[in-house]
């Protein structure tokens, strides 16, 4: 049996390989329009950077070592150009050669991937960060202006703000424009705003609910009417699936605009297979069609399509979406969804603040990191989490996505057995600390207030009582609270009325939950203001930029 596979980077090679190694018979054809294969496509920024210092470390397999090991006809700098679906043959054109001919199979599978979603305009050299010529495109155009070159990144999702800080390491200035009111898009604004503010602290000029109007006589001129003079853009606004090749060829796509495919990989049309960024996946929470462009789920599916091809099939898991990413000194992680998708959806959801540390505070080194934590009111699903901080970020939501993959509840993960040395972690771990606080909310033995809340409620009379101590309360406080020490509480309940809510705060939502723990006791109706301080002084940053951009 002869299998093509067009596309010779994740979901291909992964394709490729695992099919070999289930099938030593097999022929297997690997097309692939760029002159490289298996490249490292996540290493690239970090190559621009100086991080990846050696460029063959990114290159981690070359036709000839695919052909030694596997077997596989590896073919670079072909381009398959059409598909005769009834024939089951591919028309390719050879770049090196400058010819056309077809070749037939038995199966074919499409791993081409994802293409820009739009082309900034011409008139300063532009690139995406993709592959190993942008790569090579961008480190002339560095060494061309001789250490001062001026960059515009547009967009400011994964790859925007890996190219930005490993621009910003390589001294270059830059500027970064997103359209959306706020960076990465897929965290709620509390979260982003401290990774914007990391980046401006590094010297990053952020322009948000902005997009680039022209390109004109070398300079940038934005919707705002302000004109930048950059050295070179980097687009990195964002992709859409590549389905020219699938659409010419009569196979079905879907709604999001991917290829459609079954929980196996199987098209529309008989003997062609899908796999990677641009195929549909499975939503776990929505259970519809959606696109998820992730580096794991590509290489996933190209060995899922492998196993069918190889009568070893089973069905490919619902994508949760699990992500992170660097910016600087800070880390930001996420799976499932953000609060802003549950709203637009109408999915009721309840909302967790917390702000530990990365392992125990008296051990050294400890970060604060921040975690949101999104459950369903009804039955405590997990339905997404999302993380900022240094250290130990990228373990916890690891964690999560596994209690999600498995079923735990929010309450459930306060049971969870975690590896546990105070130089890694809390013996009450901060996955457990989310699990205690969403105990404690379904059983209703707390109430919480979301910090885009409290100004409505305060509005309707309720009282607002700082619980920290006086100086932390002088050093920034939330205008109009009253600051009444939570060890000093219980001989002033005649200071908090018995008559209307109130709403009792401190830094993190911690001692908020035993001050609103003493006066529920003491016949007060009270809620805490979930992750206290620190979450509405974010959430106020993130408002206050949204406002200062429009």
């Amino acid at each position: 049996m002869k299998t093509v596979i067009i596309g010779g980077v994740a979901a291909g090679m992964s394709a490729a390989t695992r099919l070999r190694r289930l099938d030593e018979t097999a022929e297997i054809v690997v097309f692939e329009r760029g002159p490289y294969v298996s490249y490292a496509n996540c290493g690239l920024p970090y190559y621009v950077g100086g991080a990846i210092r050696d460029r063959s470390a990114l290159l981690l397999q070359t036709p000839e070592s695919l052909a030694a090991r596997f077997r596989l006809d590896v073919r670079t700098e072909h381009e398959v150009i059409g598909i005769d679906a009834d024939a089951r043959r591919v028309r390719v054109v050879d770049r090196r050669e400058g010819r056309t001919f077809e070749e037939s199979y038995d199966d074919l599978v499409l791993a081409v991937g994802a293409v820009a979603r739009d082309a900034v305009p011409a008139g300063i050299p532009t690139r995406t960060l993709r592959t190993v010529d942008d790569v090579d495109a961008l480190e002339a155009l560095i060494d061309a202006v001789d250490g001062s070159a001026a960059a515009l990144v547009v967009g400011g999702g994964f790859i925007g703000l890996e190219a930005v800080e490993n621009l910003v390491r390589r001294g270059v200035a830059v500027t970064l424009v997103q359209r959306g009111p706020s960076i990465l898009a897929p965290f709620d604004p509390e979260m982003a705003a401290p990774l914007e503010a990391e980046l401006r602290r590094n010297g990053v000029g952020v322009r948000t609910s902005v997009a680039v109007a022209a390109i004109e006589a070398g300079s940038v001129r934005l919707e705002d009417g302000a004109v930048l003079a950059p050295d070179f853009i980097v687009d990195a606004a964002g992709v859409v699936p590549d389905v020219a090749l699938a659409r010419a060829a009569g196979v079905r796509l879907g709604a999001s605009g991917g290829v459609a495919v079954d929980a196996r990989g199987r098209t529309s049309v008989p003997h062609i297979l899908a796999a990677g960024d641009g195929v549909e996946k499975t939503d776990a929470l929505s259970h519809e069609a959606a696109l998820v462009t992730m580096a794991g789920l590509a290489n996933r599916h190209g060995r899922a399509v492998a196993d069918l091809l190889a009568g070893e099939a089973e069905e490919n898991a619902p994508a949760l979406g699990t992500a992170i990413v660097k910016v600087f000194d800070l880390v930001a992680a996420k799976v499932g969804w953000s609060e802003r998708q549950l709203r637009v959806a109408g999915r009721p959801h309840r909302i967790i603040h917390t702000h530990p540390a990365s392992h125990a505070g008296y051990y050294p080194g400890a970060e604060q990191m921040s975690i949101k934590l999104l459950v369903d009111p009804d039955d405590d699903a997990i339905l997404g989490a999302q993380i900022v901080g240094g250290e130990g970020v990228d373990k916890r939501i690891d964690v999560i996505a596994v209690a999600m993959t498995g079923g735990i509840t929010a309450s459930g993960l306060s049971r969870l057995e975690l590896a546990y040395a105070p130089q890694f972690g809390s013996a009450k771990d901060p996955v457990n600390q989310l699990g205690y606080v969403a105990e404690n909310l379904r059983a209703g033995v707390t109430r919480a207030v979301q910090w885009h809340e409290l100004d409505d409620v305060l509005a309707d009379g309720a009282m607002l009582v700082d619980v920290r101590t006086p100086a932390e309360h002088a050093s920034g406080g939330i205008p109009g609270s009253v600051n009444i020490p939570v060890d000093e509480l219980r001989e002033r309940l005649g200071e908090v009325p018995d008559d209307r809510l109130v709403v009792v705060h401190c830094q993190v939502g911690q001692r908020g939950h035993v001050a609103a723990r003493i006066l529920s006791q003491h016949g007060r109706i009270v809620v805490n203001l979930d992750g206290g301080y620190r979450t509405w002084a974010a959430g106020r940053a993130a408002r206050v930029g949204v406002l200062a951009a429009t």
